[in-house]
């Protein structure tokens, strides 16, 4: 797998697909390329590695890494931020050519946006034609084709509100469904009756048939819903008689937007928006506050001036710390008696999570609103459960002033996401920046006028947007079925893994002891380890927890599921050990004369990895019990008093050999074929399951394939070669003898032969 992002993301990136789904990616720079290639200097170093991520900037402008990375071969191609993949008919970007190169050498490809079509279908038809470039081969065509998209999705929309049909709405569903006129009418005229059911399967058919949801997939923020509500507080603060002040404002404003790479000195001591800055911290406490600013001086110097002129507790983080620095600091910010403040620099605002907190101060602005989106993004996302307050300050006369306002004022973004940030940034941005080089009295006239030249532009194109809306999309994007069902699955899942020491218990049997730390999080200490393997403990102890939220609160924890390596390594070891897999059990609650032998079998299917047989027939147990008359008993189960004493109770089976292997022989033949048995059923309704989803899918292709030309012969005969190869291998699966146990009377002790 390739992952390929921009240059500020790779790490972000590296550290996401680690934490969160423990996945170890390998990060390739030019340094890394010429490390390897001094090992072996004629080999490609892209073939050293199967997971790896790397800047798209970077392989686009080095023509032998582009080479190397074409010619290594991969599975799958994930491309962040794919809007900034430029392509039009006469041009395409370095970065375009290249993903375009790999898409088609790649089976799998995957494009991540936040702004598929904003202003124009242009950009996403470049986007599409990487996807499937036989579909997509003719902007203007694509062009014609969603303007039908668009004017279908006024009658989804009427459809989704319940309101009433129009007549115009018949005759297009009349073109829409060629051939069942009358099964057409009896529909509408039971959704005429108020049958909200054949209303939503209606809607459900016209996404489907005719909808754009095949080759994408747009979440929006309003659709997803969970989102809290913003909150802006701006001020202006008045500007001290200091003369040098907004001198020294204006420097540091000209390297925070870029027009100079020399950053002037910082000292904040009297600076009128640390006074803010105090006021501020006074009037949320005890809130948790996040505060951001453009680098990493100005963190050391805020810092600085806040040991000088409060005792409030801070941590700091900024570029220069290395990730377990960084990761201290923020579990130091997450913890309930840790820091209430947290001063970060840019990378603070990207991929950190600090939804536990409601405040973020911004110390100064980005002039592109899409990095201010991405700053608002570290406390304005899922999971924060309370509103997000955004504290803005900026010295009256000051270039920041100038910013403040045209974000504020002109284009409301510390209130709603601006969808159109970068067009508006393109056409203003520069008249912005030459203002902000005025004194306030000369350039007062021309920002007034420049904020509501900004206010209706922004208007007009959030109409723009408004009205280019597929509907469709997103009611295919949103799915069918029982998203509640799942939610509460999932919810209930998640409360059961917090309150199961089963993970904590299993670590134990290899020497792991655990201690609780607080609430919800123990201490993994491996002094008493008796096996290798663990690679997440050979640094030593390590904290970790078994709930979800203080797991995405807390990025130093590990987070104990049944996914993670950690468990995963100590299931394996489990599994493939003997402990465990015969036992002897005596029970005193059974009639004198009784054994009884329960057998584990696991029935397994093996089969080719891309058909995922476990679909349809998961590694399932089979548990089987059989007596010395070699009767089954479906419902036998020790008794709870034998179970729990178990542990504490060793036999010595020496002088019942002869008996043991006169009487398990005949069980355990008794118990295969009870197993064999009880598989072939589990098989049969397999197939059955199997080849009644796949041939309804290959039904609605086939229909699907004579209205809507997205639905090409091959998909169809791709899937008819997985039914065909799915219900070849599911009646090879076999049931494998896992486990064995023997329970019996007290008296059998005492039995010689």
């Amino acid at each position: 797998m390739l992952v390929l992002v921009p240059e500020s993301l790779v790490n972000q990136w590296f550290v996401e697909l680690l934490r969160r789904f423990n996945l170890a990616f390998s990060i390739y720079d030019e340094e890394r390329c010429e490390s390897l290639e001094m090992t072996e200097p004629k080999a490609n170093p892209f073939e050293d590695e199967q997971c790896v991520i790397a800047s798209v900037d970077w392989l686009a402008s080095h023509e032998k890494r582009a080479r190397q990375v074409l010619a290594a071969g991969w599975d799958l191609l994930l491309v962040d931020e794919a809007h900034h993949l430029v392509w039009t008919p006469e041009f395409a970007s370095p970065g375009y050519a290249l993903v375009e190169a790999l898409s088609a050498r790649t089976s799998g490809l995957l494009l991540l946006t936040a702004t598929p079509e904003q202003l124009g279908l242009g950009g996403h038809f470049a986007r599409l034609r990487l996807l499937d470039p036989a579909r997509y081969t003719d902007l203007d065509a694509f062009r014609a084709e969603s303007r039908g998209y668009v004017a279908l999705s006024a009658l989804a929309e009427r459809l989704l509100e319940r309101e009433a049909l129009t007549a115009g709405d018949v005759q297009a569903l009349a073109k829409l469904f060629p051939g069942e006129d009358d099964h057409l009418a009896r529909r509408l005229g039971r959704i005429a009756e108020g049958d909200d059911g054949e209303r939503d399967a209606l809607l459900a058919d016209l996404v489907d048939r005719h909808g754009t949801g095949r080759v994408m997939v747009r979440n929006r923020r309003a659709a997803v819903g969970g989102f809290p509500t913003r909150l802006p507080h701006v001020e202006v603060l008045d500007a001290p008689e200091d003369p040098t002040l907004l001198g020294r404002l204006r420097a540091e404003f000209a390297h925070d937007v870029g027009d100079t790479d020399d950053e002037p000195e910082h000292d904040y001591a009297k600076d009128p928006r640390l006074d803010w800055l105090l006021r501020v911290l006074d009037e949320v406490a005890p809130g948790k506050v996040l505060l951001l600013c453009r680098s990493r001086a100005k963190v050391q110097a805020l810092e600085e001036a806040l040991r000088l002129r409060s005792g409030i507790a801070v941590a700091r983080f900024h570029e220069d710390m290395n990730l377990l620095q960084r990761d201290r600091n923020a579990a130091y910010f997450a913890d309930p008696e840790g820091a209430r403040l947290l001063v970060a620099s840019e990378i603070g605002a990207e991929g950190r999570n600090f939804q536990f907190a409601q405040h973020l101060v911004l110390w100064d602005l980005p002039l592109h609103p899409d990095m201010l989106e991405q700053r608002i993004g570290r406390l304005d996302r899922i999971g924060q459960r309370g509103d997000v307050h955004l504290h803005v300050a900026a010295v009256a006369g000051s270039a920041q002033e100038v910013l403040q306002r045209w974000l504020h004022e002109g284009l409301d973004a510390f209130r709603g996401v601006l969808a159109d940030g970068r067009e508006l940034l393109r056409a203003f941005g520069a008249e912005l920046l030459q203002l902000a080089t005025l004194d306030a009295d000369a350039r007062e006239p021309a920002l007034g006028e420049l904020i509501a030249r900004s206010r209706d532009k922004h208007a007009e194109l959030a109409r723009i947007i408004a009205e280019g809306r597929d509907r469709l999309l997103e009611l295919g994007s949103r799915g069918h079925g029982d998203h509640d069902g799942l939610r509460r699955a999932l919810a209930e899942d998640d409360a059961h893994a917090a309150m199961d020491d089963f993970a904590l218990r299993l670590l134990e049997s290899f020497g792991v002891h655990n201690e609780p730390l607080s609430a919800n999080t123990w201490l993994l200490d491996p002094e008493h380890l008796t096996v290798d393997g663990f690679e997440e403990l050979r640094q030593g102890p390590r904290a970790c927890t078994t709930d979800r939220a203080t797991a995405l609160s807390r990025d130093d924890l590990l987070y104990l599921r049944p996914d993670h390596p950690l468990v995963l390594s100590a299931l394996d070891l489990l599994v493939s050990g003997e402990s465990g897999n015969a036992a002897f059990l005596v029970d005193d609650s059974l009639p004198p004369r009784t054994v009884v032998m329960e057998a584990v079998n696991v029935l397994e299917c093996v089969a080719e990895r891309g058909l995922d047989i476990e679909r349809w027939l998961p590694p399932a147990p089979l548990s089987v019990a059989v007596d010395t008359r070699l009767q089954l008993r479906p419902d036998f189960a020790p008794g709870e008093r034998a179970r729990l004493r178990a542990g504490d109770r060793v036999f010595d089976l020496g002088p019942q050999r002869k008996v043991l292997a006169a009487l398990v022989p005949p069980m355990l033949e008794r118990a295969r074929d009870a197993a064999n048995e009880a598989a072939r059923v589990r098989i049969d309704e397999a197939v059955a399951k199997a080849d009644a989803w796949l041939g309804a899918e290959i039904t609605r292709l086939r229909a699907l394939a004579r209205v809507n030309p997205a639905v090409r012969p091959s998909e169809i005969a791709a899937l008819e070669a997985e039914r065909e190869a799915v219900l070849a291998a599911l009646p090879t699966a076999r049931p494998r003898l896992d486990s064995l146990r023997l329970v019996a009377s007290t008296d059998f002790l005492q039995l010689r032969r």
